[in-house]
Formats: structure tokens, sequence, C-alpha cells
């Protein structure tokens, strides 16, 4: 299988338009991306075992550049030497009302993934938790801890960059009401009330 930088980008790009384009009914919309990544997974290691920086670069510019086009913020989950803080630009946890907590990422605390995108963001700080819209988990990182509520596993077509698998997720708002509950807009007519007495 493919771990040459030019590949894993092209691969994260595919694996990120696709989990994009899945538009199921109550999906909230992106506005938030979380990404997880093991640079050691892409490379056919284990993870936390075999750091490969330019791997984590490549898996950072493909979501940073797509997050640009699209106009959607990035958070990319750090290892677990950083309790699995997340990098995101200021205004973007200033924006969430997130805590910000003082380190660093380094490809052997905190992981080459989040190594690389806080070098590439303008102005990059760490927060414990964020609830993203919809995450990529690429080599099994454990990013459903920073999803919303609920979220809803998203079968993709790519299912593995470099060497690592993926799973991706999509969020949705929770379902209330019982049996006589109606999740989609009612049609009325004639001023009566939807459900009226």
């Amino acid at each position: 299988m493919a771990d040459h930088p030019s590949e894993i980008y092209a691969a994260a790009r595919r694996a990120l338009e696709e989990l994009l384009a899945e538009n199921r009914p109550f999906f909230n919309p992106v506005r938030l991306l979380v990404v997880g990544g093991s640079s050691s997974e892409m490379a056919g290691g284990v993870i936390g075992h075999q750091s490969t920086y330019p791997l984590g670069e490549a898996l950072a510019d493909a979501a940073l550049d797509l997050a640009r086009e699209r106009g959607f913020e990035c958070a990319f989950q750090c290892c677990e030497h950083l309790n699995r803080a997340l990098a995101v630009e200021r205004r973007t946890a200033e924006r969430l009302g997130a805590e910000i907590v003082c380190a660093v990422p380094q490809p052997k605390a905190g992981g080459s993934l989040a190594t690389a995108a806080w070098l590439r963001m303008e102005d990059p700080v760490l927060v414990e938790r964020i609830e993203a819209d919809a995450g990529l988990d690429v080599g099994l990182t454990l990013i459903g801890m920073h999803l919303r509520r609920v979220a809803v596993p998203v079968r993709l077509k790519t299912d593995r960059i470099g060497r690592a698998i993926v799973t991706a997720a999509r969020t949705r708002p929770k379902l209330i009401g019982g049996e006589r509950a109606r999740y989609a807009a009612p049609e009325t007519s004639g001023g009566e009330a939807p459900g009226g007495r």
C-alpha cells in the first residue's frame, strides 16, 4: 500500500470529500471538523511507535486546504501524551468558548499530525475539548470524545489512508418526543397550528 506523502494527501482529500458529501436528513452542517491521525499507522507501524512527520504533514495539508476551500474550521487531535487535546485556530477557540491550555505539540508529544497543523495555522492554540460536527479518524485514534452527540458512523469508499484504517462520522441533533413526534417540517393550511387542539 502507498505511504508516500503525495498519496497520503490524495487519499485524505478523497476521504474528506466523501465525508462532506454524505448528506443524510438531519445531519448537522459541517462547520467544525475534527481530524485524528496516526502517522505511525499510515506508515504501516503501530500507533505511537513510528512517527513519520511527512505523513502527518500530508494529512494536515489535505484537511486545511479543503477547509479553506469549503469554509469550515478544523481541529486536530493530539496523541495521548497531551491527553488528546486539540490544535485549533485561536479564533475557533474563542468562537466556541473553549478553554485554552498551555502546551505546544511536538512529533513525540502531540503527534506528527497536530504538530504539522500547528505549524500551518495562523494563530494556533490547544484546547481540551470541542464538539465537532464531523470527524475523520485515520489509524483508530479515538476522536469520538470530540464529536457532538449524536454521532452517526459514515462508511467511506476510501477506507485506508496509507496503511491506516479510516473511520468517519457525521453528527445530528437528538431525536426526541416519542411516537407522537414529527421530525419533518409540518405542512399547514388555513392558519391552523400543527398538532392543534
